[in-house]
């Protein structure tokens, strides 16, 4: 096999579903909804939609297209679209299937969907995304209830729910090493917004939080209606750091071959354009060691990368070269969307067919 390209062990990609299912199956009233952005394949976006029956959660319109075209039928775009033209062509495919959330998290983008909605005389469901730490998109808590007042009073406009995500942080916006009582926090404040808003009269049926790393946290909240958890179906090093899986439970690495050795010093084929960089090696509350996990070497560090070049120290372990490994990335979500395909390891080929769907 060509390197370096991604391997997915589909039996544990597969296990893992089911377990993260169970998990929230135990729960009763909560929905796993999980996003695609991992993965990113129809394929494994339809079985866990067969194991829910809940939908998926997308971040791109292009994205949601795509599972649309393979039959998925109930979509959460949980990313505000803030111009005419998406907000257009949204509508066309909103009519194509039986569920379709928009999220909104300004006043300003709220008035476009509804002016086109009112166009296209469709009435659209929304929910309002609400910051709780990540200080990305969403509304503060402190003016969430004042606004979504005002939201209400569009025409054509739904509002259903909110929703929140922010990962493994504290409020204040700072890495925890205790997972499970992040998503604790997170959970207790989306459900007292939930009831303030219910007590202005509003009908508030979704309170979709969560994470992979939060899940167990936020599963212990009552209140929660839905999860949207992503990375667990492979799994990476940055969960592996947080205790959050194990080895065994990473179902995605990147293959490939030692082409150059000297001293305590290896390079493989395998950079920039084939590992994700946006998780930087740390020595924070939660340290994570390298650019990913070498995978029959613990005491090997991906230590740096150019674009074509991975370089590894190897603290006295031995490489060959022309030797194939398997590194477990930092960050499975944006390594996935460097690849056209992945393979299993049985050798058959899988397209990665939202990859680069960005817009």
């Amino acid at each position: 096999m060509r390197t370096p390209t991604l391997l997915i062990d589909k039996q544990v990609a597969l296990k893992n579903i089911q377990v993260m299912q169970q998990k929230v199956n135990q729960q009763g009233q909560v929905s796993l909804r999980p996003h695609i952005k991992t993965h990113k394949t129809p394929e494994f976006a339809v079985q866990q939609h067969n194991f829910g029956k809940a939908g998926i959660t997308c971040a791109k319109l292009s994205e949601a297209q795509v599972m649309m075209e393979h039959g998925i039928r109930d979509i959460f775009l949980a990313y505000p679209l803030a111009d005419r033209e998406k907000i257009r062509h949204s509508l066309s495919l909103a009519k194509q299937i039986d569920r379709w959330i928009y999220s909104i998290d300004t006043y300003e983008g709220a008035c476009l969907l509804s002016e086109e909605a009112v166009a296209a005389d469709q009435e659209v469901e929304a929910r309002v995304e609400i910051d709780t730490g990540l200080f990305r998109s969403g509304l503060a808590l402190e003016e969430a209830v004042d606004t979504i007042l005002q939201f209400e009073k569009l025409p054509r406009l739904k509002i259903t729910g909110i929703y929140t995500y922010r990962g493994s942080k504290d409020r204040a916006g700072k890495v925890v090493k205790d997972t499970f009582r992040a998503g604790v926090e997170e959970a207790e404040l989306m459900v007292a917004l939930a009831e303030r808003l219910r007590e202005q009269g509003l009908s508030i049926t979704d309170v979709s939080v969560g994470s992979t790393p939060t899940l167990e946290g936020v599963l212990a909240v009552k209140g929660i209606t839905e999860v949207r958890p992503g990375t667990y179906i492979f799994n990476d090093a940055m969960q592996v750091a947080y205790e959050v899986c194990t080895l065994s439970e990473c179902a995605a690495s990147v293959l490939v071959t030692v082409v150059s050795v000297h001293g305590d010093r290896a390079v493989v084929d395998g950079g920039s354009k084939s590992f994700a960089t946006d998780v930087q090696p740390t020595a924070d509350v939660v340290p994570i060691r390298g650019f990913g996990i070498i995978k029959g070497h613990p005491a090997i560090v991906f230590e740096r990368m150019n674009e074509e070049h991975g370089v590894l120290q190897l603290h006295g372990d031995q490489l060959v070269v022309g030797e194939t490994i398997e590194i477990i990335p930092n960050h499975i979500c944006s390594t996935v969307n460097l690849y056209d395909y992945y393979y299993f390891r049985d050798g058959e080929q899988v397209a990665v067919s939202a990859r680069g769907k960005t817009q």
